[in-house]
């Protein structure tokens, strides 16, 4: 460690005495918020039917969720900068409480969608402002390692974990339900932020709202989710599918442009631009796609072909939350500071690429005990170390006023990758169920005959796509090994010198 390292090290005050406090706080919020993208996919069908939603718009009560959450999430990173992260996180949670009173509320469709736009737009104000919080108040190498241990795994098992609760809440309760549990959660959670966290000082980015990069992202990235859950449902050479995909790559385009000459941009390059940060937002982005098609396969085969009530199914994927847990907090915080991140993240994403390459095994009527349990405790494993290091690398050395943008940007890439997972999985898993059926049909003579066919199918199509997963976290890890090369010191040093280690004001 350099001399002037040192001195910056012994000058910082004493840290917050609040901060593990606060580090509760933050988890809850953020375990509401990744769990909301999965819980109400349990409860689907039975909104559905009681509000009379078509098959056609249905998929909207999920559209309308990622695409608010998607495409504000920038907007929302450089309000936490401009605005505070307390505020901005505080509002984000009493926010989102309301949009899901009105959710559970809901008498038609229309109410019902408004509201999970609303809960998608204040989800993008609080994701950022969560994740910028821990960078601006861990800023001891050590104590990071554990506070992003435990955020990580709740970022990874929090999609799991909200199946578990959908599926409770809508076999014992009713849909609505899975609305309401976010109030307690949301209440809960900004009581505890308003009273315990104090942002450091100096911390904020006061430069003028870049009004044209708002825009520009904005449209983008709703083009882009928007683009690729239209192709799952109408196909990639759908005229407004391709129109979309055309549209974002324009507008994100002149977004970089725009971005390049702006005085204060909306996102300002050297974040994106840092190859420890673009590899971590690449890598990261191409693990959510295998992981969100994998949640997806798995619920359908489940309930579908092993015929597992809604709990149940939820309860199966506790394996992986448990293999997320131990990997995060007992390999990737304890190693973080010994040993490079590649050298966690890479050998993470290759041991759930193994638990993928397992599933790919998997035919009606599989062993749950011999082939699921290991397959998701190595799924587990492998992410939940990969995704501790991540987090902390994704926004470690960022400058204060910069660390609401980069940290949006580790939510757009999970956010982004999300959508592109469950429309391109899901397609190539329909395309090989298709000619499955095509293929073995005719030999079907009987009713009984015929339907074990389609749901060999079914799974013929789930390992398809699984395969195609698996090489996705393949190509995940070799992104990591290419172009992250931060070492252990870099990340002891670059807490230890942080700028944001300043006295806090009082609250």
């Amino acid at each position: 460690m350099s001399e002037t390292v040192q001195a910056n090290a012994a000058k910082a005050p004493a840290p917050d005495s609040n901060r593990w406090k606060a580090l509760v706080f933050i988890s809850l919020a953020q375990l509401m918020v990744v769990l909301d993208a999965t819980i109400v996919n349990i409860a689907l069908p039975s909104a559905q039917q009681d509000l009379g939603i078509s098959d056609g718009n249905r998929q909207w009560v999920i559209t309308a969720y990622a695409l608010a959450f998607g495409g504000l999430l920038l907007f929302g990173g450089r309000i936490a900068d401009l605005w505070g992260r307390k505020r901005t996180f505080v509002a984000g949670l009493i926010g989102f409480a309301g949009a899901s009173t009105l959710g559970g509320a809901a008498t038609n469709e229309a109410m019902l969608l408004g509201s999970r736009a609303l809960q998608g737009a204040f989800g993008a104000m609080l994701a950022p402002a969560a994740l910028s919080l821990l960078a601006v108040m861990f800023t001891d190498a050590k104590e990071r390692a554990k506070a992003f241990g435990i955020f990580g795994a709740i970022a990874g098992g929090g999609g799991a974990v909200g199946l578990i609760l959908g599926g409770f809440l809508t076999e014992y309760l009713n849909w609505r339900w899975t609305f309401f549990v976010n109030i307690p959660f949301a209440v809960v959670a900004a009581a505890g932020a308003y009273f315990v966290i104090r942002e450091p000082s100096g911390s904020r980015n006061r430069s003028p709202l870049d009004i044209p990069g708002v825009v520009l992202s904005t449209l983008g990235l709703v083009s882009l989710v928007y683009g690729f859950t239209r192709a799952e449902s109408n196909g990639w050479d759908d005229s407004m599918t391709i129109g979309l995909f055309v549209a974002s790559a324009v507008l994100l385009a002149a977004f970089v442009f725009v971005e390049s000459k702006v005085k204060a941009p909306l996102l300002p390059l050297r974040v994106v631009t840092e190859r420890n940060r673009a590899g971590v937002y690449l890598s990261l982005g191409l693990a959510i796609i295998a992981l969100f098609g994998l949640f997806l396969f798995l619920t359908y085969y489940m309930q579908i072909v092993q015929g597992y009530s809604p709990v149940k199914t939820g309860f199966a994927f506790l394996p992986m939350i448990v293999g997320m847990i131990v990997g995060s907090t007992q390999i990737g915080a304890r190693l973080m500071t010994r040993v490079a991140p590649r050298l966690l993240m890479g050998p993470g994403f290759l041991v759930a690429a193994l638990g993928m390459l397992l599933l790919t095994r998997m035919e009606i009527g599989s062993s749950y005990a011999t082939l699921f349990l290991p397959a998701m405790l190595l799924l587990g494993f492998g992410m939940g170390t990969a995704f501790m290091p991540a987090m902390s690398l994704a926004t470690l050395g960022v400058e204060p006023r910069d660390s609401g943008v980069a940290s949006a940007m580790v939510n757009t890439s999970q956010q982004v990758g999300g959508a592109i997972g469950t429309a391109l999985l899901n397609t190539i898993a329909a395309s090989a169920t298709t000619a499955y059926v095509a293929d073995h049909i005719a030999g079907a003579t009987t009713q009984s005959q015929q339907q074990l066919v389609r749901l060999q199918a079914q799974v013929h199509g789930y390992t398809n796509a699984i395969w195609f997963a698996v090489g996705i976290l393949v190509v995940a890890a070799v992104i990591v090994f290419t172009m992250v090369n931060a070492g252990s010191e870099d990340m002891n040093s670059a807490a230890e010198s942080c700028p944001c280690r300043k006295p806090h004001p009082p609250r």
